[in-house]
C-alpha cells in the first residue's frame, strides 16, 4: 500500500504509514487495531483512506458505523457490516447458518445465543479470508449495539493467524461495549503547527493572519475545527476588519459534537462552565460566584466526570480539555445568561480594572458612557502592555457604547491609530478610520486620525513622506490641544511627525517639529526631548541631548510599554547606545513572534539589526533583516522594507558582494525618491561608500560619500554623515584630494561629534591621524587605537589599524606595521570582511622585501615594486594603482618605467608572464 498521505489528507502521512504497517500493508495480517482520538481528530477520514488502500490492494473491506439512534437495536451493527456476505451464508454448516441469519433478521428463527452467533461470525469471516483478506472497519464504536460490540469484541481477540483485520474507532475516554482488553490501541493526535498552518492556508488563504493565529490557537490542531471555526465568522471578521469575539464562534457542525453533552448536564454544571468559559482564567476562585463552598463543586465533578474539563488541584485551575468545549458553552447559553454572568465577573475584578472594563462591556447592551470610559482607559492599559489586537478591540467597544458621536468618533480614531502603527493590519485601520470620520465629520483635524492617515500614506502603493508630513502638521498646527505636553494624542502625534521628517531627509521638513517641540507646555516629554536632539541632527544637538538619553535609558531594562522601548532605541541610534535596549528589544521581537505588535517587532529587529552589524555580529544581523522583510511583507508595512534591505546592502558590501550591494542599493534609492523618502536615500548610500571601498573604487567611494554631506561639511539633519566621515576623508586621500580630506577633519572637530560616543571618537581620531604629518601620525593613530569602549566597533577598530599599518610601511617602519596589520587582518578574517581582509595581507606581504628566483637570482624588486607590478598585470590602470598605494599616478609610472628593463619586457602586456616565474610572497 502506497504510505503516502492524499493531497487533502493534511499531515497524516506517518500516521497512515504506522497503521497500514500494523495490518501488514496490504496483506492483512490478524489483528486489532482501536483508534481513539478527541472528536473532529479525523478519525473518520483516516479509517476511510485505509480502508481505500486496503481494498485496492485487493482486500474484502467490511465496514460499520455506530448510530445513536440504533444503538438499542440488537445486532444492527453486525446487520450492516455483514449485508455484503448474504450470499455467503450458505456455505456455512446449519447451525452456524441459521444462528446468523436469525440474528441478522434473515431468518424467522428465535434469537440464537450470543456466543453461537460469535463463533458463526468468526467462521464466515475465515472463510471468505481464504480467497482474499479481510478488513474490518468499525466507526463511531460506542454507539455499536450492545450486541454487536460483544461479537466483534470475541473475533478480535481470535484473529492471530489469520487474514482477517479488524480497525475501529472511538472517541477517547468513551464507554463501549467493545471488549478492549487485548486490543492494541492507538491515540491520534491533533496536527502539528505546521500541517495545521498548511492545512488552514489552503482552505482559506485570505484569511487575515490575527485571525489564522486566533483559529489556530482555538482549534489545537483539530482538523475538523480548523476547517469549520472561519465558517462561523462573517467575512469583516475573516479578513480582520471586524473584531473577533473573544471566544470563537462554531459552526452547526462543531456544535454537534458537543452540544448534546453540554445540554444533558445539570443546569449548576452548565453555569459552572459559562463562568469558566467567559472568564477564561480557569481560575477555581471564580466558581465562588456560584458557590458557597467546596461542596457545592459537585456540579463541576459532573464535568469533569464527562471529560469536559480538568482540575488541577494543586495549582488550583480548571481547564477546557478543548477550547472547542468552550467555545461551546458559550454557544449553547442564551443572551441573558451571558449578561448575568458577565456582570458577576465585572464584580469579581473589581480590583483588576482591564478585567473588569471588558465584562461590563460585554454586559452592556446600550449606549453608557461611564461603561465607554473605563473600557477606554482600559485600552490604553492594554497597548500600553502591547498587546495591540485586544486595545483595539477593547477601544472599539468603548466607540460602540459611547453616546456622542464625537466621543464615537474620537474613539474609534485612536483604535485606527492603534491599529496602524502597531498591529500592521492596515486594512483594519483604515476601515476604523472610515467609521470614525462617519460617526463625526468634524474630525478633520484629529491628531490620532492624522497620525493614522500618515502611516496609510506611507504604506500606500504611491504614498509619499510630504503628503505624511502634510496631514500631521496641518493636525497639529490646527488642534484645539493648547500645546499641552500632558496631552497624549499631541505627543503620538509628534512622535509619529519626527520619524516622517528622518524619513523624508531634508533639513526643511523639520521646521513645523521644532515650532510645535518649542510650544509644548510645560516641557516637552523626557523622551521626545532625548530624540528631537540625539535623532534628526546630532551633530549639532546630539550632546545636549545625552543628559535626558541617560534618564530615559535608566529605565530600559524594566520598561513594558513596548511603544517606549522602541523610542528609547530610536534615541539611542546615533549616540551608539542600541546595546543599552537590547535586553528590551529582544522582548519585544520575542512578543511580535508570539503575535505580538507587528510594528513594534519591526522597530525592535531594526535596532537590533543595525546593532549587530555595528558590533561584528554580522551572521545574526543577516538573520534578522531577514525576519523583519517577512514581516513587513506580512502585515502590510512595505514602506520599512527600505531599512533591512539597507542591513543587507552592508553585509554584502563588507562580505564582498558587491554586485549584490549596489543592487540592493539602487532598489532602495528607485523606491525612495518617488516618495521623497530622501533619508533611506543617504542610506543606500552608505552601502555604496562600503561597496566602493570593498572594490578599491575610490573615486565612487568619494562621490557617494559626498552626496550625503559635501567634504567640509557635516550636512544638517542627514546624522547619517557621521557614520561616512572617515570613509570620505580616507577616500578623498587616495583620490589626491587633500584639501578635502583636512577640510572634513575640520569639521568633525569643530562639530565635537567625538563627544556622542566612542565609535565616533574612533572615527574622529582615525580621521585627524590619516591627515596628519608624518612625525606626528604615530601618537595620533595611537590615540585612536586607545579609545575608551572602541573594541566594542571590530570592524572600525580593524580599519583604523588597517590604514595606521599602511602608513607605517610607507613610513618604512616595518615591523610596527606588521603589527597592526596583522592585527587588523585576524579581525576582517574573523568577521568575514574578505575585502579588507585581502587588503590587510597584501600589505602583509609588503611589508618583507622579495626576490627573485630560477632565471632571475640576479633580478631584485623592493615590495613597493612588486606590489605596483602585480596591480598592473591585474589591469588596473595607473590612477587606480595610485588610489591603492597613496602614490600620484606619475609616481606609478615612473615606478612601471623602471620595472620594464628589469623583467625584460617593453609593455604592460607582458607584465603577467614575466611575473609567472616569481615566488608568491610570504607573510611575513
Amino acid at each position: 500500500m502506497d504510505s503516502n498521505a492524499p493531497r487533502d489528507l493534511v499531515g497524516r502521512a506517518e500516521q497512515i504509514e504506522e497503521i497500514s504497517g500494523f495490518f501488514g500493508a496490504g496483506t492483512v495480517q490478524g489483528r486489532a487495531l482501536l483508534l481513539s482520538g478527541d472528536p473532529g481528530v479525523g478519525k473518520t477520514v483516516l479509517l476511510q483512506e485505509i480502508a481505500k488502500a486496503m481494498a485496492a490492494a485487493g482486500s474484502t473491506v467490511l465496514s460499520a458505523t455506530g448510530v445513536q439512534f440504533e444503538a438499542e437495536l440488537t445486532y444492527a451493527g453486525l446487520h450492516e457490516l455483514l449485508f455484503p456476505l448474504g450470499d455467503q451464508f450458505q456455505n456455512l454448516g446449519d447451525t452456524h447458518r441459521e444462528a446468523l441469519r436469525s440474528a441478522l433478521g434473515f431468518g424467522h428463527g428465535p434469537v440464537p445465543d450470543r456466543l453461537l452467533v460469535a463463533n458463526a461470525v468468526h467462521t464466515l469471516l475465515r472463510q471468505v479470508a481464504l480467497e482474499h483478506p479481510v478488513f474490518v472497519v468499525v466507526d463511531d464504536l460506542p454507539w455499536l449495539d450492545r450486541a454487536s460490540a460483544a461479537v466483534l469484541g470475541f473475533v478480535a481477540r481470535r484473529l492471530a493467524g489469520s487474514r482477517i483485520g479488524l480497525l475501529a474507532a472511538s472517541r477517547s475516554g468513551a464507554d463501549s461495549f467493545f471488549e478492549r482488553g487485548q486490543v492494541t490501541e492507538y491515540e491520534l493526535q491533533p496536527l502539528d503547527r505546521d500541517a495545521a498552518l498548511d492545512l488552514i492556508n489552503a482552505r482559506y488563504p485570505g484569511l487575515a493572519p490575527r485571525v489564522r493565529d486566533r483559529v489556530l490557537v482555538q482549534a489545537q490542531g483539530n482538523p475538523l475545527a480548523l476547517l469549520e471555526l472561519p465558517t462561523a465568522l462573517t467575512p469583516a471578521q475573516r479578513t480582520a476588519l471586524a473584531d473577533v469575539p473573544a471566544v470563537l464562534p462554531l459552526s452547526q457542525r462543531l456544535q454537534a459534537l458537543y452540544a448534546s453533552r453540554i445540554s444533558a448536564l445539570p443546569t449548576a454544571s452548565q453555569h459552572l462552565l459559562l463562568l469558566l468559559a467567559l472568564d477564561g482564567s480557569g481560575e477555581l476562585g471564580v466558581l465562588r460566584i456560584a458557590t458557597e463552598g467546596p461542596a457545592d463543586l459537585s456540579a463541576l465533578a459532573v464535568a469533569e466526570s464527562d471529560r469536559l474539563v480538568t482540575v488541577d488541584d494543586r495549582k488550583r485551575r480548571v481547564v477546557f480539555r478543548h477550547p472547542l468545549i468552550a467555545s461551546a458553552v458559550v454557544a449553547t447559553s442564551t443572551l441573558n445568561d451571558r449578561c448575568r454572568t458577565h456582570l458577576a465577573l465585572a464584580d469579581f475584578r473589581k480590583e483588576e480594572p482591564e478585567r473588569r472594563a471588558w465584562h461590563l462591556g460585554e454586559a452592556t447592551l446600550t449606549a453608557d458612557e461611564e461603561v465607554a470610559a473605563l473600557l477606554q482607559q482600559a485600552a490604553h492599559l492594554i497597548a500600553r502592555r502591547g498587546d495591540a489586537v485586544s486595545a483595539i478591540a477593547t477601544m472599539t467597544r468603548a466607540a460602540e457604547l459611547s453616546p456622542r458621536s464625537a466621543d464615537r468618533g474620537r474613539r474609534l480614531a485612536e483604535a485606527a491609530y492603534i491599529g496602524a502603527d502597531a498591529t500592521g493590519e492596515l486594512d483594519v485601520a483604515s476601515v476604523l478610520l472610515d467609521s470614525a470620520r462617519r460617526a463625526e465629520p468634524r474630525l478633520t483635524n484629529s491628531l490620532l486620525a492624522a497620525a493614522t492617515a500618515a502611516f496609510l500614506v506611507l504604506n500606500s502603493g504611491d504614498g509619499d513622506v510630504d503628503t505624511a508630513h502634510r496631514l500631521l502638521v496641518g493636525a497639529v498646527e490646527s488642534g484645539t490641544h493648547a500645546y499641552d505636553a500632558h496631552d497624549s494624542a499631541l505627543i503620538e502625534a509628534l512622535h509619529t511627525l519626527l520619524l516622517v521628517c528622518w524619513f523624508g531627509g531634508r533639513s526643511a521638513l523639520w521646521e513645523p517639529f521644532y515650532a510645535a517641540l518649542d510650544r509644548l507646555r510645560p516641557t516637552p516629554p523626557t523622551l521626545l526631548s532625548a530624540c528631537s536632539k540625539t535623532f534628526p541632527d546630532p551633530a549639532r544637538t546630539g550632546a545636549a541631548g545625552l543628559k535626558e538619553l541617560d534618564q530615559v535609558l535608566a529605565g530600559a531594562r524594566d520598561e513594558e510599554d513596548l511603544g517606549r522601548i522602541i523610542r528609547m532605541g530610536t534615541a539611542s541610534v546615533y549616540p551608539d547606545r542600541l546595546a543599552e535596549v537590547r535586553e528590551a528589544s529582544w522582548r519585544v521581537v520575542r512578543q511580535g513572534r508570539r503575535g505580538g505588535p507587528a510594528r513594534r517587532h519591526i522597530g525592535a529587529l531594526m535596532h537590533l539589526g543595525l546593532q549587530d552589524f555595528l558590533t561584528g555580529e554580522w551572521e545574526e544581523a543577516g538573520r534578522l533583516a531577514g525576519e523583519g522583510l517577512r514581516v513587513c511583507e506580512e502585515h502590510e508595512y512595505r514602506f520599512f522594507t527600505w531599512y533591512f534591505q539597507y542591513i543587507q546592502a552592508l553585509l554584502a558590501a563588507v562580505g564582498g558582494d558587491h554586485q549584490a550591494s549596489h543592487a540592493l542599493a539602487d532598489r532602495i534609492t528607485q523606491w525612495a525618491v518617488p516618495r521623497k523618502a530622501f533619508g533611506a536615500v543617504a542610506f543606500a548610500n552608505h552601502a555604496r561608500v562600503l561597496a566602493d571601498l570593498g572594490e578599491g573604487n575610490y573615486e565612487g567611494a568619494y562621490r557617494h560619500a559626498a552626496a550625503m554631506s559635501p567634504p567640509g561639511v557635516l550636512a544638517s539633519h542627514t546624522p547619517h554623515a557621521m557614520w561616512v566621515c572617515m570613509d570620505l576623508v580616507e577616500a578623498a586621500i587616495r583620490t589626491q584630494r587633500f584639501a578635502e580630506a583636512q577640510a572634513h577633519v575640520r569639521a568633525m572637530d569643530e562639530a565635537g561629534i567625538a563627544s556622542l560616543s566612542p565609535r565616533l571618537e574612533l572615527l574622529v581620531a582615525a580621521s585627524t591621524a590619516l591627515v596628519s604629518p608624518d612625525d606626528q601620525v604615530i601618537g595620533r593613530f595611537e590615540c585612536a587605537l586607545v579609545v575608551s569602549g572602541a573594541e566594542q566597533w571590530p570592524f572600525e577598530l580593524a580599519r583604523a589599524r588597517l590604514v595606521y599599518g599602511e602608513r607605517l610601511r610607507r613610513m618604512r617602519s616595518l615591523t610596527d606595521a606588521r603589527t597592526q596589520l596583522t592585527s587588523a587582518a585576524e579581525t576582517f578574517e574573523r568577521l568575514g570582511a574578505r575585502p579588507w581582509a585581502t587588503r590587510a595581507n597584501n600589505e602583509l606581504r609588503a611589508t618583507r622585501r622579495t626576490r627573485t628566483s630560477g632565471t632571475r637570482d640576479s633580478v631584485t624588486l623592493t615590495a613597493q615594486e612588486l606590489e605596483i607590478a602585480q596591480l598592473a598585470a591585474s589591469g588596473l590602470t595607473n590612477k587606480q594603482i595610485a588610489e591603492r598605494l597613496y602614490l600620484s599616478p606619475r609616481t606609478v609610472g615612473s615606478h612601471l618605467y623602471q620595472l620594464f628593463p628589469k623583467l625584460g619586457i617593453t609593455s604592460r602586456a607582458a607584465l603577467r608572464d614575466a611575473l609567472a616565474s616569481f615566488p608568491s610572497p610570504s607573510a611575513p
